[in-house]
């Protein structure tokens, strides 16, 4: 199974770089830039990555990316990634950055979207691999500011793919960022939105009504609501889905409880992703060999679910058409 599905077409289309993190890169940047880290080793880092809720993974999150300081740092932080999935026979990934959790430490957005976007040109370049663009906004962080970040980034629009919404879900419901979504909406963006992740169902109504989104990231909590599944199931809005993630996250205790072969079974349009690779015990391969382990999946199921995620990835349709080849193909 493994060197199936390593030699298929895979698309992650829920990525968090800076989620990407190792231990090891943090460290050598930390000795660039000259920061200390209250780790002494690489192992000690590596066995500090454990938290027990979103907020928990979440301050250690922003604690990490403490090292990220350069426009180097943050095309080493994409390229390290970007080498390590296509190892594992990734071909597209759609990426999300969170410029406000640089730009609340000083640094500027010329800086992370300069790293970023050199690192992209040279994946795409030189690995067969195409990276997607979303310009991520902080839901626990004010609305005004998310909308006054968006407004500085004009001279970037034309690199972004879409913009999203995600960190702590609770108390921060998507109808607080209406005005966000409506900018980025007229604009001509794509929206893509967490929801339903330690949120309830309805903020997954809330995403598609208010920021009229055109995917949900996490979406697990639709179960909760017969009428979100039916809804989801008829406009066959894509789930990306985090499998270890949720585990991580105390969203399910134990993936063989996960509710993906029930999402499934409800014939929505589901993907799987990584999440924050780094933090939750692996990459796109590692999620699927654990889902295949835990329910049993055959090949079958791993095409669809790549077949999915081709079909709405933000990627040319010249690129889509060859990926979707390739996966009959493989």
């Amino acid at each position: 199974m493994q060197d199936f599905l390593t030699q298929l077409p895979n698309v992650e289309l829920h990525l968090h770089i800076e989620g990407s993190l190792e231990p090891e890169l943090m460290f050598a940047l930390a000795k660039r830039n000259n920061i200390t880290l209250p780790y002494a080793t690489v192992a000690e880092a590596k066995a500090a990555y454990h938290f027990n809720d979103l907020q928990g993974f979440l301050d250690l999150y922003f604690q990490g990316m403490n090292v990220l300081r350069t426009e180097q740092d943050f095309y080493d932080l994409a390229m390290d990634y970007f080498k390590r999935a296509r190892a594992e026979g990734v071909v597209h990934i759609d990426m999300h950055f969170d410029p406000q959790a640089h730009l609340q430490r000083g640094v500027a957005l010329d800086v992370v979207m300069a790293g970023l976007l050199r690192a992209k040109q040279d994946a795409e370049s030189s690995l067969d691999l195409s990276v997607g663009m979303i310009m991520a906004f902080l839901r626990d962080r004010p609305a005004d500011e998310a909308l006054h970040v968006l407004e500085s980034a004009a001279p970037y629009w034309k690199f972004l793919d879409a913009i999203g919404l995600d960190s702590a879900e609770r108390g921060n419901p998507p109808e607080k960022f209406q005005a966000l979504f409506a900018r980025a909406k007229a604009l001509g963006l794509v929206r893509v939105a967490h929801a339903g992740e330690e949120g309830p169902a309805d903020y997954i109504e809330q995403a598609l009504d208010v920021l009229d989104v055109q995917r949900i990231d996490h979406g697990v909590r639709c179960l909760e609501s017969d009428a979100v599944v039916q809804r989801l199931r008829e406009s066959q809005t894509v789930l990306t889905v985090c499998p270890l993630s949720n585990v991580s996250l105390k969203v399910v205790d134990d993936l063989r409880d996960h509710p993906l072969p029930k999402l499934l079974a409800e014939k929505l349009k589901v993907t799987i992703s990584s999440d924050d690779p780094a933090y939750f015990g692996g990459g796109l391969l590692v999620n699927h060999m654990a889902c295949a382990e835990a329910f049993g999946w055959d090949e079958a199921v791993f095409r669809q679910l790549n077949r999915n995620a081709i079909e709405e990835a933000f990627i040319s349709e010249d690129r889509r058409q060859q990926l979707l080849k390739r996966l009959e193909q493989a």
